[in-house]
């Protein structure tokens, strides 16, 4: 078993890296890995609540919880929190608003750290 940090820079949807990488992240968490994702810039609206995407289209919302729901931390970097108006309250139930102390405390903690 590993423990795995991914960071995750782009808008939830635009193109399909977040998309990309929470599937890999949550794959990761059934297989029995230790997952943290840590979410920058535009990538914070993956976390927040209330998304709504066209049928059938994936929903990052829907896969955060289902990462969270398979044990995995997700962090929202508070500065880009801020940077974009979304307050705590919005955030996903698991997701919490993180930092860079937390963000150095858990790339040291990882075997492996994926930046996408």
């Amino acid at each position: 078993m590993s423990a795995i940090l991914f960071a995750l820079h782009d808008p939830p949807y635009g193109s399909e890296r977040v998309y990309n990488g929470l599937r890999w992240a949550l794959q990761l968490a059934h297989n029995g890995d230790e997952v943290r994702v840590f979410l920058f810039g535009d990538a914070v609206l993956s976390s927040s609540t209330g998304q709504k995407v066209p049928d059938g289209f994936y929903n990052t919302g829907k896969q955060t919880s289902a990462l969270v729901r398979a044990g995995g931390l997700v962090g929202v970097c508070g500065t880009c929190m801020d940077a974009r108006g979304l307050d705590a309250d919005r955030l996903l139930d698991g997701a919490h608003r993180s930092s860079m102390v937390e963000l150095a405390e858990w790339t040291t903690w990882a075997d492996k750290v994926i930046n996408v």
